[in-house]
């Protein structure tokens, strides 16, 4: 039996590459979150066959997408989540296509949320918070800029708080998460420190 008093993960991978860079930190995040105790799940875009948002309008009126393929597996996970870590490698100074397709697809979450707003259901508390680890292979000082934004609201729309990030700059080859211990521990920290966080919030 699920015990409903754990807080919810959800860690969605963002890379088309499997086991690369954000793969890596993210399984460290997500080691820190269940070593607090949180109860956790893992989605992998690259591994979904969804579509992007068809602009169709179809949502607007029951904040249901109507498209059906297997972003339907995604929006109940997306929904029962309390904390939220988004991973992606930098492309273009933004997130892959792989996640952003899962981004654009929460506009029916915002339907649903606008839907409830109009209604005089929508409360002024947000139900969770969310996170975002983003690596990226140059310098640039502009590198995530792009990437936080499309969190921000991603997160916003999903009627959670956007918490904060890690980032990591001049990470390219497969294996250099794996060989920056402090950066593998810094995301550890970034996953015990969400649920700890959330949790405090809960009881408040």
């Amino acid at each position: 039996m699920k015990d409903s008093s754990r807080v919810k993960v959800l860690g969605i991978y963002g890379s088309p590459r499997k086991g690369g860079n954000s793969d890596q930190l993210l399984d460290k995040v997500l080691e820190g979150a269940q070593s607090a105790g949180a109860e956790v799940k893992r989605i992998y875009a690259r591994d979904l066959k969804i579509s992007g948002c068809q602009e169709c309008g179809g949502c607007e009126k029951t904040g249901k997408c109507v498209v059906n393929d297997e972003m339907q597996t995604v929006y109940p996970l997306l929904e029962e989540a309390d904390v939220i870590f988004l991973a992606s490698p930098i492309f273009f100074y933004g997130l892959t296509a792989q996640i952003k397709a899962i981004v654009d697809r929460a506009q029916a979450m915002w339907s649903k949320k606008m839907l409830k707003a109009r209604a005089g259901k929508g409360g002024t508390s947000l139900r969770g918070r969310g996170y975002l680890v983003a690596v990226g292979a140059t310098r640039g000082k502009n590198l995530f800029e792009g990437a936080q934004l499309t969190a921000r609201y991603f997160f916003d729309a999903l009627e959670m708080s956007y918490e904060g990030e890690i980032f990591f700059r001049r990470l390219e080859k497969k294996t250099a998460a794996k060989e920056n211990p402090e950066a593998l521990q810094e995301a550890f920290n970034l996953g015990l420190k969400a649920v700890s966080r959330q949790e405090a919030g809960l009881k408040r």
